[in-house]
């Protein structure tokens, strides 16, 4: 496999669980890690997360990689699933770990 690939991967898995961390230690969902699905809706039956838990992962998501999140066209379709929440990580990180 391409080494650069790889590296991605890696860095995609690492920021996974970190955004499941957040998830279970400060919006309290209480799933195991490797329970929380990528895929799933963050609202409704997915997660079952509510608007007044959508500014509490802002405010988590910027304490925990340390970035602003102030441009709503990008935040808000980044809050569907835990999935997109990765990727708005990974863009937030300036590209740096970009898929080859």
């Amino acid at each position: 496999m391409n080494p650069g690939l790889m590296a991605y991967l890696e860095n995609r898995a690492q920021q996974l669980a970190r955004v499941r961390r957040v998830l279970i230690e400060d919006l309290h969902v209480q799933r195991e890690p490797e329970e929380i699905d990528p895929d799933a809706p963050l609202f409704g039956t997915g997660l079952g997360l509510d608007s007044v838990d959508a500014v509490e992962l802002v405010v988590s998501l910027e304490t925990e990689f340390e970035f602003r999140l102030d441009d709503d066209a990008l935040v808000r379709p980044s809050m569907r699933t835990v999935n997109s929440l990765v990727d708005l990580v990974l863009r937030k990180q300036g590209g740096r770990h970009a898929a080859p």
